[in-house]
């Protein structure tokens, strides 16, 4: 009798821990996807960033495109030319700037993407480790219940007896 009692609270203690496990996990589970849904945001913004340079570049190579024609115009006009020259290098520094700002954008977007792959893998873990649990808790509860009716039967039986 004594260990049936035993057995009964190793088992609401084996249930309580598994229910805050379980708890534990739901609890990552949602920061993990609240990490994943910022993540997502910050993609988003990104890209737009991204988009936005490349339009940016377009049409600081158009500018700069133009400039040149200016420039090869002018030639015989020369405080003219110096004036476009001069446009042409700030276009050009203009140009090279946006050009690092896309790369490191998408260097970024490229860092962010992984990031995001890496958070998708971890949440399936999780999820998967949080089905495993519910399913140990669920066996749990059955073995408890099993257990209960035996003890039950157990102590009816000795009750006629």
């Amino acid at each position: 009798m004594e260990a049936i009692k035993k057995r009964m609270n190793a088992l609401r203690i084996e249930a309580d821990e598994s229910a805050t496990k379980v708890e534990e996990l739901q609890t990552k589970v949602k920061n993990l996807e609240h990490e994943n849904l910022q993540k997502e945001q910050e993609i988003t913004s990104l890209q737009h960033k991204n988009s936005m340079l490349e339009r940016e570049v377009e049409k600081l190579e158009k500018m700069h495109g133009e400039a040149k024609a200016a420039a090869d115009e002018s030639v015989q006009h020369g405080s003219q030319n110096e004036a476009l020259t001069r446009k042409i290098q700030i276009l050009e520094e203009e140009a090279e700037t946006a050009d690092k700002n896309l790369r490191e954008t998408n260097e970024k977007l490229r860092q962010t993407d992984v990031k995001a792959g890496h958070y998708e893998r971890k949440v399936q873990a999780l999820e998967q480790s949080v089905n495993q649990w519910e399913t140990k808790y669920e066996d749990m509860a059955k073995k408890y219940a099993d257990t209960k009716k035996e003890l039950d039967d157990f102590v009816a039986e000795i009750g006629t007896i």
